[in-house]
């Protein structure tokens, strides 16, 4: 079975999704929000490669390739926005 068939860019793009949120919740059902995020910064990491792996893979997905660097995209912006929002 090839690599392509067994990734699957939509899965990969809402499991990281769903990584950050629930780190961000817990950041802020704590009630502390420090300047040091580990677990943040590992998101805004594995994000980043998710981004380039999806970018490497062909672009033969209907549409769904280039829907989910969009969306890997915006929450990169919304993992910065929320360090950058902790570190005030």
């Amino acid at each position: 079975m090839s690599l392509s068939r067994l990734f699957n860019p939509s899965l990969a793009v809402g499991a990281v999704l769903g990584v950050s949120v629930v780190l961000g919740a817990q950041a802020f059902f704590d009630g502390r929000a420090l300047a040091n995020q580990p677990f943040m910064d590992a998101a805004l990491a594995s994000l980043r490669a998710a981004r380039e792996n999806l970018v490497q893979a062909t672009p033969n997905k209907g549409g769904h390739r280039d829907r989910a660097i969009d969306l890997v995209d915006r929450a990169i912006e919304q993992v910065k926005e929320g360090i950058a929002y902790a570190a005030q």
